[in-house]
């Protein structure tokens, strides 16, 4: 059911000194940041060869990224996103297996103006998966 790693997602607590330190120490190609107010994060895409590093930061006092710097002030990785072709009969197939899919269910637009849903940490061994539809 899953396909590529669309991207792992970083929290971070400076997101002007992070984009800069992939920029200088590391030589990436980063874009610029983008608001998305329906996730309540400002986000930094870094294209690398086969795949992204999302930086993130929060957007707003209610944003969940504050709650995770809040727990770990230095940032660290939040989720990691993989591909689906079909997001409705993936989070179907899911639910059916006993996963729980986090908010409504229902998918929202993410950074790439596609369909993503977010699944519990604790259904995969600690780790926040994101599914995005291709």
């Amino acid at each position: 059911m899953i396909g590529r790693l669309n991207h792992v997602a970083i929290a971070v607590p400076d997101l002007d000194a992070a984009a800069e330190q992939y920029r200088s120490a590391l030589g990436a190609n980063v874009g610029a940041p983008q608001d998305e107010p329906d996730h309540g994060v400002t986000v930094i895409f870094i294209e690398l060869p086969n795949t992204k590093i999302e930086l993130l930061y929060p957007l707003g006092e209610s944003s969940p990224i504050q709650g995770f710097l809040d727990k770990n002030p230095a940032g660290g990785i939040h989720h990691i996103c993989y591909e689906v072709d079909d997001i409705l009969s993936a989070r179907d197939h899911l639910i059916e297996t006993g996963a729980r899919v986090l908010g409504t269910g229902e998918p929202k637009i993410g950074a790439h103006g596609k369909p993503v849903l977010f699944l519990h940490p604790k259904d995969f061994n600690g780790c926040l998966i994101e599914l995005e539809q291709v």
